[in-house]
């Protein structure tokens, strides 16, 4: 999810009390006087239980094993207990060795719920379609026919300080929290899983959604730099964020009113507010005419600052206004240049209305409609109660995790941490895009899956067409899929359909 989620824009999700299989961090003292205490940290406890689900048309027997894996130190001392949930299909006729996918999701601070029971793992949360609120429990869980197990084992996993992953014995948190801190303990984590499940030789392959994308290119940097190189065979990166100077808006940047401009178009359009003319060229073709005026006069204009001419301002005006669905007199107000938070709070506004973020299909009432910024994401809140609900209990009733620690869906803790240095500079955009073409030059089996969704505020797709246009990529093994939904697109059911069929299509 979400995952690259700030604070001000999404309501922290709550996490429910409940019991992790992660270790206790106990406190012993020796007999002699001392005033430093022994840090003793016990095993880890993993549960594990078989199922069966059946994905398309086959039934797929299969193992699933929760629980945690201790981090450990140079000096082999355990710092950290990472929390992970591992599915082996166990019915596998041939011979050749299966793939391996790792999945994380994003945030930074969130657990890895989102990928894991929206759309890789044999379990799936219903949730209203068309972009409607899912309301209060029971919800339902339900076998996952799109599941990828059929065609890839799957390692879901929960970094520090998300889900029930925690610190132990000499670890700290500021040792996890961070863009390279985060990456260096993931890829730990996959040696780690490769060496006891004796997978070494297996096609390796990453999944990261939102700043889990961030993550995966980071992790890869890990894995494939140096002598002790992990090749992966790919990376799917679902609603991608590699470059942050296309989605942070600040004086003297334009890079992010160019990016959303397509995703406000893609709006719009959904919320008929194109003319009718626009509404007969199809979603698509109402896209790509936005794409080239962003790129072209739009980009130029704001370039252009105080030196664009009158006139072509007025032509600048009228085609934002018409991708945009605002009037022309707000959009000289904003000179131009108008944020993706306030573009959610403004386009409905006549309507008392607001816009998600995640999702921009899903609308939203506000105690004050005359605010700068809606009070919280109705895409965030309207889909939060289920993944909630459903991870607990599925862990608990399915898995049989015994769990003795609260389980952090989203933490906001985490998120206000983060690190964001990479290396050993402090970079207000980083940029990780440059290690995904990399492991290209350097990989020549490394292949790129990019999926996005058109209604996207939180990643918009254009930012991500235009990070993948630079940065060194070779496009032919970069594949880019569309979605008709938002962030998670998979919440819709055929843009789920169609995702899962283009993942297969992708291994294959």
């Amino acid at each position: 999810m979400e995952t690259f989620m700030t604070v001000n824009t999404f309501k922290p999700l709550l996490s429910i009390l409940l019991i992790s299989p992660l270790v206790f961090s106990t406190v012993a003292f020796s007999a002699e006087k001392s005033t430093k205490p022994v840090i003793a940290v016990t095993d880890p406890i993993l549960s594990s239980t078989k199922h069966t689900v059946e994905i398309n048309g086959q039934k797929i027997k299969y193992e699933a094993t929760a629980g945690g894996t201790l981090l450990k130190n140079d000096k082999q001392q355990a710092v950290a207990n990472i929390f992970s949930t591992t599915y082996l299909r166990l019915n596998v006729n041939n011979k050749t060795p299966r793939p391996v996918t790792f999945v994380f999701n994003g945030g930074p601070g969130s657990a890895s719920i989102w990928l894991h029971l929206g759309l890789y793992g044999p379990k799936r949360i219903i949730l209203p379609a068309h972009a409607k609120d899912d309301g209060a429990a029971p919800y339902q869980l339900v076998d996952n026919q799109y599941s990828l197990l059929d065609t890839t084992d799957l390692v879901f996993i929960d970094p520090v300080g998300t889900g029930t992953s925690h610190v132990v014995g000499e670890g700290e948190n500021k040792d996890f929290l961070g863009v390279k801190q985060d990456a260096k303990s993931i890829a730990q984590f996959i040696k780690l899983w490769l060496t006891k499940h004796n997978r070494w030789n297996s096609p390796k392959y990453l999944a990261g959604e939102s700043y889990g994308t961030t993550r995966a290119a980071a992790v890869t940097h890990e894995l494939q730099s140096g002598w002790t190189d992990v090749s992966l065979n790919g990376v799917m990166l679902i609603s991608s964020i590699l470059d942050f100077s296309h989605a942070r808006y600040q004086p003297g940047n334009n890079q992010p009113y160019i990016a959303f401009l397509p995703t406000m178009a893609a709006t719009s359009y959904y919320h008929d507010k194109v003319s009718q003319e626009d509404k007969k060229l199809g979603l698509e073709s109402f896209i790509e005419a936005s794409r080239q005026f962003a790129l072209g006069d739009y980009a130029s204009a704001l370039i252009q600052g105080n030196r664009l001419q009158a006139n072509k301002k007025q032509q600048v005006l009228a085609e934002l206004s018409r991708f945009t669905g605002l009037e022309q007199n707000y959009l000289e107000q904003v000179n131009l240049r108008v944020s993706a938070s306030r573009y959610e709070k403004q386009l409905l506004r006549k309507q008392f209305k607001t816009v998600g973020r995640l999702d921009s299909r899903f609308i939203g009432k506000d105690y004050d409609s005359g605010g700068e910024r809606f009070d919280n994401d109705p895409s965030g809140y309207g889909i939060d109660g289920a993944y909630t609900a459903a991870i607990n209990h599925y862990l608990i009733n399915d898995l049989k995790v015994k769990l003795d620690r609260p389980f952090n869906v989203l933490s906001i803790d985490v998120n206000r941490s983060w690190d964001w240095h990479i290396s050993g500079k402090q970079m207000h955009y980083i940029n990780v895009a440059p290690y995904l073409s990399k492991a290209q030059r350097e990989n020549k089996d490394f292949k790129i899956f990019v999926g996005n969704g058109y209604y996207d505020f939180a990643t918009p797709f254009f930012a991500t067409e235009n990070t993948i246009a630079d940065n060194g990529f070779d496009p032919k093994r970069v594949e880019m899929k569309y979605y008709p939904a938002g962030h998670m697109m998979y919440i819709e059911p055929e843009s789920l359909k169609q995702l899962a069929q283009d993942l297969q299509s992708f291994y294959r």
